[in-house]
């Protein structure tokens, strides 16, 4: 009898011990990781990322972490090197990542019921020019600037019709008096709002947003150029990402109605998303020898 209750309780103390280690079901799984661009600042979408993860993490029944990274090339690197599982790209950022390691859309933001946004070209109110043409007519004299080198608003798409217009052959090669690259489109945002710059690339969703939130003010910006309509940033899932989750994911998105994660997206809900929506910015990329 004795040695029967010194085997239960070794069974006891071994089952502990695996439940504490492992967990049991769904709990003992690893951390859902997803990376997100900079397309504001980390300060400013830290609050929503937290509530993104609470979401995701009823849907999928396991943790989740999300973060935030430094700067857009980072997200890919991470995707690349198998550190995430989810990534919030830019579309220019998604097709490259897509041919580098086949990371595949599945959600997109909507923005006014539609998957659709646009790159500005903004200036200052009082600047002495009202259109690109007019821009251009004095760039010798303009500082410009453009968001992360890896944007597609904020760089890809503008750069492309300054290239057009034969006054940009790129970041040290052009007609402007200076080019920068602030990082992010707040920051772009904010420069010319200021004076910093003459004029600067920027995403349309998300300058609507600081407009409607007071962090940009329209009465001393305007729009001088807009491109033709892109189709909105996408979540994409690793190679390889079952059914079974991706299903999950999509689900999560579409239920999601907090309107704190939404203005950090710039968004007003959420829609499925497929590679095949990329096909003109993967056309862009090649173009611009980006891919």
């Amino acid at each position: 009898m004795k040695k029967r209750g010194l085997l239960t309780l070794f069974i006891v103390v071994v089952m502990v011990f695996l439940t504490g280690c492992f967990g049991s079901g769904q709990e003992g799984e690893e951390d859902f990781v997803i990376g997100i661009i900079p397309s504001l600042n980390q300060g400013e979408m830290q609050e929503a990322v937290t509530r993104l993860a609470a979401v995701l993490e009823r849907e999928l029944d396991r943790p989740v972490d999300v973060s935030v990274y430094a700067d857009y090339n980072g997200v890919v690197e991470a995707m690349n090197y198998g550190q995430i599982d989810m990534a919030y790209y830019g579309p220019l950022t998604y097709v490259i990542v897509n041919k580098q390691s086949g990371a595949q859309a599945i959600i997109t933001q909507l923005v006014d019921g539609e998957p659709w946004y646009y790159s500005y070209i903004i200036a200052p109110l009082d600047a002495p020019f009202d259109n690109i043409e007019e821009m251009l007519a004095k760039s010798q004299d303009i500082t410009f600037a453009f968001a992360d080198p890896n944007s597609t608003s904020g760089s890809l798409v503008p750069a492309l019709m300054l290239k057009e217009k034969g006054v940009f052959r790129g970041p040290n090669d052009h007609d402007f008096k200076d080019v920068q690259y602030s990082g992010s489109h707040d920051v772009t945002a904010a420069a010319v709002e200021q004076g910093n710059v003459d004029a600067g690339a920027i995403d349309s969703a998300i300058y609507d947003m600081l407009v409607r939130n007071g962090k940009a003010d329209a009465d001393k910006i305007k729009v001088i150029w807009q491109s033709e309509g892109l189709f909105q940033y996408p979540w994409a899932v690793k190679s390889g990402t079952s059914q079974e989750t991706i299903t999950a994911l999509q689900e999560a998105f579409l239920s999601i109605d907090d309107p704190v994660i939404l203005d950090a997206f710039a968004a007003s809900g959420f829609t499925i998303a497929e590679d095949a929506d990329y096909l003109p910015i993967r056309e862009a990329a090649e173009a611009d020898g980006r891919i």
